[in-house]
């Protein structure tokens, strides 16, 4: 896997302590070398990934769009699609104690703890003891699922009725818990059973039946804005007092599979039902121009590829939270 670079801005009042594929954390700068921070500031990088390399360039643009499309979702899950409210890990949804002056700090004061350099592309979250599953939700049979069930009707080992096709609706959505591997290695799906022996029997039910929950909902959202939401994953983490809380990333074009609603309807091959939006004009190309096994530094991306990425997600965005 390539090596993932280091942010190259320093930002003021926060201390950088980890970078993903995509996403660098940071806690405030006051907080003591192995100490819990209340509160962190997640960035979103315009960087992609593909086949477990960071590639280059990046897609501009891509960190403020997957920032601004999670911010719109943990709103709608916090109650404005009509539904109960969520916990999530957003601490502009909370106080953060007191300020200097005594009074509790609010959700303008903390966007003024992003600095002017992220701003856009920055949110301030709770910390939280974060979970060890990858809750993955799929709607739709297609992508790794579509090969194991073309080899033996299953998709991670849940049977499926015989006769479906790739981008089939499945009968309904089904859970398929995934471990979270360490930095630079691969998570593995794994079954029900075992997330009961990882966090035991209540707390993987309250996963399963929330991640369905969420995926329900979200569908129904998106597919009154055109768009079909095939597949997604979600990340949790338990606050200070125990209770399940959504982190991360929220069904954006880097966590989910997204379909245009129309051109699956009428679409005649496969390419056309199911062009997503999202890096798979990154991963066609990629996989044309770099063969296995893909190692070492990857090509570049070419302008065209790079350019045509970045409107799918603006698209997406567009599409979603359209009035």
């Amino acid at each position: 896997m390539t090596a993932i670079p280091s942010p190259s801005t320093e930002l003021a009042g926060w201390r950088h302590v980890y970078s993903g594929k995509v996403r660098d954390l940071y806690v405030p700068a006051e907080t003591p070398e192995g100490a819990e921070p209340e509160r962190m500031l997640v960035v979103a990088s315009d960087r992609v990934s593909a086949f477990d390399h960071v590639l280059s360039p990046g897609i501009p643009g891509k960190g403020e769009l997957l920032t601004t499309l999670s911010l719109w979702w943990f709103d709608q899950l916090a109650g404005a699609d009509g539904g109960r409210g969520i916990p999530n890990h957003l601490a502009a949804s909370h106080t953060l104690g007191l300020g200097d002056d005594g009074v509790a700090n609010t959700a303008d004061d903390l966007k003024s703890l992003i600095p002017d350099a992220v701003v856009g592309r920055a949110m301030v979250v709770k910390s939280l003891d974060m979970l060890p599953i990858e809750c993955v939700v799929r709607g739709y049979l297609t992508g790794s699922g579509w090969a194991e069930y073309q080899a033996g009707g299953t998709v991670c080992g849940i049977p499926l009725p015989a006769g479906l096709n790739n981008g089939d609706r499945l009968p309904e959505p089904i859970y398929t818990p995934a471990y979270k591997a360490p930095l630079g290695e691969h998570d593995e799906n794994i079954s029900y059973e075992r997330t009961v022996e990882l966090v035991g029997a209540e707390r993987a039910a309250e996963l399963r039946d929330l991640s369905l929950e969420i995926y329900t909902r979200a569908s129904r959202t998106a597919e009154a804005h055109g768009v079909i939401l095939a597949d997604t994953k979600f990340e949790f983490g338990l606050d200070e007092n125990g209770v399940l809380t959504l982190a991360d990333e929220v069904l954006t074009s880097d966590s989910s599979r997204y379909w245009d609603a129309a051109a699956w309807a009428s679409g005649t091959t496969e390419a056309e039902r199911m062009a997503s939006f999202d890096k798979q004009i990154v991963r066609n190309w990629l996989a044309a121009n770099w063969a296995p096994p893909r190692e070492g530094e990857p090509p570049a991306l070419p302008a065209d590829i790079v350019e045509r990425t970045a409107a799918r997600y603006r698209e997406l965005l567009e599409l979603l939270t359209s009035a």
